[in-house]
This record gives structure tokens, C-alpha cells and sequence, in this order.
């Protein structure tokens, strides 16, 4: 069964540049990995403002994989440790959603 891999970054320099940085270094850095059936990242939809629309968040990631032993190489993967360790220090809030689909 495959694994959505879906996360949300609050960054705390909440800047256009940082925000297109942080995309950036997503496609840099976490479509390379293998067992990825789908990738994708961007910045929040501001115009999307309904009540039911979290708006607590600046770039998500969307990512689905062939199963869950790809996601679980994937944590591990030496390119999104890199990634980890470049973006960290502007996180202000990362919510991570996983799920079966």
C-alpha cells in the first residue's frame, strides 16, 4: 500500500525569499530518493482563506511513496538529512501527516 508523506513547515523568517528558498531546497533535496511515486512542494494559497482552511503554515510537501519500506529508507536517506540539517534553523513549526492510500 502506498504512503502519503505530507508536511508543513512554519518558518520563522516568513519572507518571499525564504519561502521560495525553503521550495527550493525541497526540490533539491527530497525528490531524489527512491520508491517516490509522486513529489511536489510549494507555498500556501493565501487566497484560499475559508474557515476551514489552516492557514498556520508556509510551504508543504507533499510526497507519496511506493510503500512503506520507501518511506523508511527515505527518513534515513543521506540527501534529506542534508536537508534537515540546511533548513532547521528557520523552522518555527513542522506538523507531519502520514497516511495510508
Amino acid at each position: 500500500m502506498r504512503v502519503a508523506h505530507n508536511v508543513f513547515f512554519k518558518l520563522t523568517d516568513r519572507s518571499p525569499e525564504k519561502i521560495a528558498e525553503m521550495v527550493d531546497a525541497c526540490k533539491k533535496y527530497l525528490n531524489v530518493q527512491p520508491g517516490i511515486a509522486f513529489f511536489a512542494a510549494g507555498p500556501l494559497v493565501k487566497e484560499l482563506a475559508r474557515p476551514v482552511n489552516d492557514l498556520d503554515w508556509d510551504v508543504g510537501l507533499h510526497l507519496v511513496f511506493v510503500d512503506k519500506a520507501a518511506h523508511d529508507l527515505y527518513q534515513d536517506d543521506p540527501t534529506h538529512n542534508q536537508f534537515i540539517a540546511e533548513m532547521k534553523p528557520n523552522w518555527a513549526k513542522v506538523r507531519v501527516f502520514d497516511s495510508y492510500v
